[in-house]
């Protein structure tokens, strides 16, 4: 454990935004799997819907700086692929 009471600050500053950006991260993921799940069922509304929702989560997330932006875009352009090759 850290001695210096600016590491100590560190320790627990670095903890809270770990939290944060784990959080940031699960949101995502879910929706991720959201799309991904509507795409196999071939439900295309809910595909469209999930979509919506996903690539709103991975905006905030490129945003907060927890994805860097080309990841959020390649990520998003290929869910948008998918669900678009439903017919």
């Amino acid at each position: 454990m850290a001695n210096i009471k600016s590491a100590k600050k560190r320790v627990l500053v670095i903890a809270t935004k770990t939290a944060r950006n784990k959080s940031i991260k699960s949101a995502v993921k879910t929706a991720v799997k959201k799309v991904d799940a509507a795409v196999a069922a071939g439900d295309k509304a809910a595909a469209q819907t999930a979509l919506a929702n996903a690539i709103s989560t991975m905006d905030k997330a490129a945003s907060k700086g927890v994805y860097h932006k080309n990841t959020a875009s390649r990520k998003i352009s290929r869910m948008t692929k998918a669900v678009n090759a439903l017919a």
